[in-house]
């Protein structure tokens, strides 16, 4: 079985920030796929889709960020679940607005979900989509900007850069990550 992981905060006020770029995805995947991501099970939400005859979970950790790997290491234990069927969808901020970077290894750089991933799964190697938010600008202290919602005039760029994503994880779905990489990591504007 394949499962996406979206990172994110649970609750209303969290919605529509930079923070939650991953639960944007998990959502859109979840419609694509005319998919429920609401049971509560193992710290978080899980939904369930057959794409292209497999079965994929989508997982949205209830933990909040910083406890991400909770959520991620009881849906394993629970499942059976293997990392390398795992791809994980969070926002970056050392990627520009509406560009995504597909990777398969690497340090947390910063973000605590994936901190707590990494910790929880004990490797760093497993496959990521990052969702590009940029870096706050005029001094805006980062935890500030990263639970701001989207700025008005980034809307256009953030659902393309979701649908991206989206198309992204579908491919890597039926194709080797680092061909995902290859067709991907290009794209975005360019």
């Amino acid at each position: 079985m394949r499962w996406i992981v979206g990172l994110g905060n649970p609750g209303s006020a969290y919605e529509a920030t930079r923070h939650n770029a991953g639960f944007m995805v998990v959502d859109e995947l979840a419609r694509r796929w005319g998919a429920s991501v609401s049971q509560s099970k193992c710290k978080g939400l899980i939904g369930e889709a057959r794409v292209e005859g497999a079965k994929v979970a989508l997982l949205k950790p209830m933990t909040y960020m910083n406890l991400s790997g909770e959520s991620v290491r009881a849906f394993m234990d629970y499942y059976k679940a293997k990392l390398e069927d795992m791809i994980v969808v969070y926002d970056d901020l050392d990627t520009e607005i509406g560009r995504i970077r597909l990777r398969y290894q690497g340090s947390a750089g910063g973000h605590n979900g994936i901190k707590s991933i990494i910790q929880h799964v004990g490797t760093q190697t497993f496959n990521r989509v990052r969702m590009g938010i940029s870096r706050p600008r005029n001094g805006q202290p980062v935890v500030d900007f990263v639970l701001a919602p989207f700025a008005k005039a980034e809307q256009a760029e953030l659902k393309r850069m979701i649908e991206e994503a989206c198309d992204a994880i579908e491919f890597a779905l039926s194709h080797p990550f680092d061909q995902s990489m290859a067709k991907y990591n290009g794209k975005s504007g360019d």
